[in-house]
Parts: C-alpha cells; sequence; structure tokens
C-alpha cells in the first residue's frame, strides 16, 4: 500500500480530501483556479491548504512571481499524494458496476493530430452507445499528457512515443508512413526528388516543443546531413495551409498529405524514414477499471475498423 495513504488511514490525522486540493495547487500552481476545478470556494481551499500545512509543518507551497512553487517538502510528497488518490478511485470504481448506457462519466482523451482523423467518428461512436456522457479532448505536450494521465485527469494518452513510466500501461496502434507534401505546381512536384533536392530547399516543421529535431531531422543526422527549417508551427492544419501557400516544404504522415481537402502534392522522402508510431497509454491502476476498460476497446476497436483497409498509408499494429 502507498506509504502516505497508509500513514494517513492509520493515523486518522487527515482528511483526505486535502490531497485532492494538495494535488490541483501541485498542478495549477494557483488557488483560484484550485477552488474554480474542484467546484469549491476559494476561502475553502485556502483553509485546506492551511490544514495541510499544519499536519505537514511546512509550508508546502509559497508564492513566487506570482505563482505557487511547491517546497522540497512538497516536491517528495507529490507521487505519493497521486499515488494515494489514484489506489483510492480505482478502489471506488473496481466496486462499481459500469453502464455504458446509463453513465454520465465525462471522458478525457489526450492526443495529437491524430484526433483530426478520428475524433468525429469516435465521439459519435461514443455517444451512441453512452447517449448521457460527455468527452473533453485535449492537446498537452508530451510530458504534461503524461503526467495529468498519472493524476488520473485524464483517461487516456495516444502520443507518438514509447513510455518507460512504470505507473502507466501502453498498447501500440498504428504507423504512418511519411512523404514530403508541397504545394500544387511547385517545380519538385515535377521529378523525382533527391537528397541534395530536399537539403537545398526550405521547410516547414510541425512540433508542439520550441524547439528540437523531428523524427526526419534524426534521420538525416545519421546520414550527415541537415536541413534548413524555415519555420516551425504547432498543428498540422496551420502547417497544410503555410504549405499550399508557399514554396516550403512539409515531411508529413503520408494519410494527411493525401487528404484532398488540404490541396497538396507529395513525393516519396529521398532517404530512408521510419514511420510515426503511436500508442495508447493509460494509468496502471486503470487497468481494471471497467469504465477505462471500455473507453479503450472501443478506441481500439474504431482504429481498426477505420484502418484495417488503409494498407499505403498506415500500418495497424493492434495485436
Amino acid at each position: 500500500m502507498n506509504i502516505l495513504l497508509e500513514r494517513t488511514m492509520k493515523h486518522g490525522k487527515v482528511d483526505l480530501n486535502l490531497f485532492l486540493v494538495f494535488d490541483e495547487i501541485y498542478r495549477v500552481r494557483n488557488i483560484t483556479r484550485v477552488a474554480q476545478h474542484l467546484h469549491i470556494t476559494q476561502p475553502a481551499a485556502s483553509n485546506a491548504l492551511k490544514r495541510l500545512r499544519e499536519t505537514f509543518d511546512d509550508q508546502l507551497f509559497v508564492y513566487s512571481s506570482g505563482v505557487m512553487m511547491p517546497t522540497p517538502v512538497a516536491d517528495n510528497m507529490i507521487s505519493d499524494v497521486r499515488e494515494a488518490l489514484a489506489l483510492l478511485n480505482h478502489s471506488i470504481s473496481a466496486g462499481t458496476r459500469f453502464d455504458p448506457a446509463h453513465t454520465e462519466r465525462r471522458f478525457s482523451l489526450a492526443m495529437n493530430e491524430l484526433s483530426l482523423l478520428l475524433i468525429t467518428e469516435l465521439h459519435a461512436k461514443i455517444k451512441s452507445l453512452a447517449p448521457k456522457s460527455s468527452l473533453n479532448v485535449y492537446y498537452h505536450d508530451r510530458y504534461q499528457s503524461i503526467e495529468e494521465l498519472i493524476s488520473d485527469n485524464i483517461d487516456l494518452l495516444i502520443d507518438t512515443a514509447q513510455s518507460n513510466t512504470p505507473s502507466l500501461c501502453q498498447q501500440p496502434l498504428l504507423a504512418l508512413p511519411y512523404v514530403v507534401a508541397m504545394r500544387k505546381g511547385h517545380p519538385l512536384a515535377q521529378k523525382e526528388l533527391t537528397l541534395e533536392d530536399y537539403i537545398a530547399a526550405e521547410h516547414i516543421h510541425v512540433s508542439n516543443r520550441k524547439k528540437g529535431p523531428g523524427h526526419e531531422d534524426l534521420a538525416l543526422q545519421e546520414l550527415g546531413e541537415k536541413r534548413n527549417v524555415a519555420m516551425r508551427v504547432q498543428n498540422y492544419v496551420v502547417a497544410s495551409e503555410i504549405t499550399k501557400q508557399s514554396e516550403l516544404l512539409w515531411t508529413a504522415p503520408r494519410i494527411f498529405a493525401d487528404n484532398p481537402k488540404l490541396g497538396l502534392q507529395w513525393v516519396s522522402t529521398p532517404f530512408a524514414l521510419e514511420p510515426l508510431k503511436f500508442h495508447l497509454f493509460w494509468n496502471k491502476n486503470a487497468n481494471e477499471n471497467a469504465a477505462n476498460q471500455w473507453l479503450r476497446s472501443l478506441v481500439i476497436d474504431h482504429i481498426t475498423e477505420k484502418f484495417s483497409s488503409e494498407t499505403e498509408s498506415i500500418t495497424l499494429l493492434v495485436d
């Protein structure tokens, strides 16, 4: 059992609801937002923090540059607090029968550009089976999404990188091969693209990070080459619009470049490039949770059904 939870239950000194406030303060660093998120008054949130400080004989959070920064004691506590909350949530949900037809649960998914391919039909399928439910879809950076998943703030994460985080389970979903997209009528679309052409051109790169190489940059590094990234944006829709109206090249998954609505042409990449692989992640503590199991199965079944015939632009990795 989690050490913090064990001590709390044994001595009965701490209201376990205070841990919800602790976790939320650690996450958002603002007492007003904590109160809003937990649907309590700001004085109630402040009082909870006061009780936590008295219990643990530490400030736990101090104001710095307008935000509440955790003390070393709070940093040391957060893992145990979140594990305790997850264990409690698991214990409660394990004893509760899940009925999709009557659930009013708000499901939460975190995913990146794959939502462009999935979310409309997936939402329709969820609503057909669970008409009283609702769905939140988030677009976070990878590290924030993993933290949100561990904290049970989201149910599932679909992301491109594998994770060695021990508190997470994962399932490979699909792989998307890359092509080089460009505007219609682009001079390089009229011939076979060479590596020299690719290196000499200017490129647009999609990433929710402010800096750092992409898959294609790492592949080029192995060849001793480097491309000229003239623009960096955060999503595929913006990238497609800019590519359509410029001379920039966009190395993108073929299934997006193939979309006739984007009005792009594409050619094969002039160097070996591993497909973009997506995995499904969930909190290990939710592995036996009936609602989470239902949602996982729905996502996997939907992906399998939707893309089983897309043999050229998608490879299914589902077991």
